[in-house]
């Protein structure tokens, strides 16, 4: 099916977002087309633009925000002394809807994937560190997926703060292997991040 220029063009727009096929994208171009009026679009064009205008990342844990620090990091009411680092922001939201945790994050922006060309300098590694020493961390969670790629991670990070002063521990069971933690429900999060062990 040919369809008109700038159809195509939404189409492939679309197809850009993560597991968004060519049926997919193409539904979703022909219903923008026919069910968006130009407010609708206006407003629609105005939501995306303002994703890089006003969000960006929290210069201490890396979260998604439009202050900076971001609203957690500033919390007076969080506990400082834990540190619980994940994978993405998702991941931060996910875990925030349990309302089970109280401490900290810190975001990588990914994990640790050579296939992909993810290694320790394209993560949100470097900041970890220093925040680790120059603060009153007591316990560092090691939440990453139960994937290979979220394994070796945790590993990494486990070998570079072994001899640190702190309690290193890693969510426990209720998160299945192989699975990311966007896709654990508050319940099954909540037991986790409980049944924590040590690392």
């Amino acid at each position: 099916m040919i369809y008109p220029e700038a159809l195509e063009e939404l189409i492939s727009e679309f197809m850009k977002y993560p597991g968004i096929g060519r049926k997919t994208a193409e539904r979703y171009a022909l219903y923008t087309v026919n069910h968006f009026d130009q407010e609708a679009l206006d407003r629609f064009s105005q939501a995306l633009s303002a994703i890089k205008s006003r969000i960006g990342r929290c210069r201490i844990c890396g979260h998604l925000t439009e202050t900076d620090p971001c609203a957690i990091c500033q919390d007076p009411n969080r506990d400082k002394s834990v540190i619980m680092v994940v994978e993405s922001p998702k991941d931060v939201f996910t875990i925030e809807k349990s309302n089970k945790f109280r401490g900290i994050y810190h975001v990588l922006h990914g994990a640790l994937s050579p296939l992909d060309g993810l290694g320790p300098d394209e993560l949100n590694l470097a900041s970890l560190w220093p925040r680790i020493q120059q603060s009153e961390v007591k316990e560092l969670i090691i939440a990453t997926s139960a994937t290979q790629e979220g394994e070796a991670t945790a590993m990494y990070i486990q070998r570079v703060v072994k001899n640190m002063d702190l309690l290193l521990t890693r969510i426990g069971y209720g998160v299945p292997v192989g699975t990311n933690l966007e896709y654990a429900d508050e319940k099954t999060l909540s037991k986790a991040i409980e049944n924590r062990r040590s690392f």
